[in-house]
């Protein structure tokens, strides 16, 4: 089982935040030549069955690229397809900025996923702390996450279906444009964020991802989240999923070794407590 601790997913999302922020910067190390050339399945499409690690840049195997220094341990040679520019602020309506502020300033204690609630969409494709497998069919796809054992099952070219019930993971269709597979989510519920630290969002959220595998490495990443209740207009942001050859989806348990669910329950109620500890 990959380290299981609270304080790592804490971490992560202050990390999220930096993008949320505008703040985060691509490396600028040298970036290696475009890998091989792009596997297609049996219809012609790019084919993305593999075990992936969303968040990083960085081509190699997990152990390769999960080892080195700073909040996440990322090391090793960057993919050439590496977004280069800061990422745009969630452009929040003001009194939804101020809400987002507020969490910040709590520290993110009412992070949703101390609680082992899902991270939701496009929370979890990101994600970087643990793996997710693609199974890729001409109808179907279908994305393992192992973090919180999380599945997203995705019909191609079919429509949402007219009696959607508002959930954590939303409900996702697609359908391929040129080499591109376009994912259309909606149906959510408003418990998850969207990013990093206090990022909520409504009911009303619609996320468009597009996902375009342009080497043997890499995919692109995409996606573009509307939310009228709290948002002034479109977020896009983009970034690079990245093939982890060699790895598997392992069982994980939140709740089996989370101890800390009581404290920031206290701290819920009392803020304070965070900063005599």
């Amino acid at each position: 089982m990959r380290k299981n601790l609270v304080i790592a997913i804490v971490m992560a999302a202050f990390v999220a935040l930096a993008v949320f922020s505008g703040t985060a910067k691509a490396q600028t190390a040298s970036p290696p030549k475009a890998g091989k050339e792009v596997p297609r399945a049996a219809d012609g499409h790019p084919d993305m069955t593999g075990v992936w690690q969303g968040g990083s840049n960085r081509v190699g195997t997990w152990e390769d690229t999960n080892n080195g220094e700073g909040p996440l341990g990322q090391s090793g040679p960057i993919t050439p397809f590496a977004v280069a520019t800061p990422q745009p602020k969630a452009p929040y309506q003001e009194w939804a900025a101020k809400k987002v502020l507020e969490s910040y300033k709590m520290r993110g204690i009412d992070e949703p996923m101390v609680r082992c609630l899902p991270p939701g969409v496009p929370r979890t494709t990101l994600m970087g702390l643990f793996p997710m497998q693609i199974v890729q069919t001409p109808k179907t796809i279908v994305m393992l996450f192992e973090v919180f054992h999380l599945f997203r099952i995705i019909p191609i070219d079919v429509k949402h279906p007219d009696d959607l019930e508002p959930s954590y993971m939303g409900d996702s269709v697609g359908h391929w444009e040129g080499d591109t597979l376009v994912v259309d989510v909606t149906g959510f519920n408003d418990k998850t964020w969207l990013s990093g630290v206090g990022t909520f969002h409504s009911e009303k959220l619609h996320v468009v991802e597009k996902f375009t595998r342009v080497d043997e490495n890499t995919i692109v990443y995409e996606d573009t989240v509307e939310d009228p209740v709290v948002l002034t207009g479109p977020w896009t942001r983009h970034g690079t999923i990245m093939l982890r050859p060699g790895t598997r989806i392992r069982e994980y348990e939140c709740a089996e070794n989370n101890e800390d669910m009581k404290t920031y329950e206290e701290m819920l109620k009392d803020p304070s407590v965070f900063q005599r500890k």
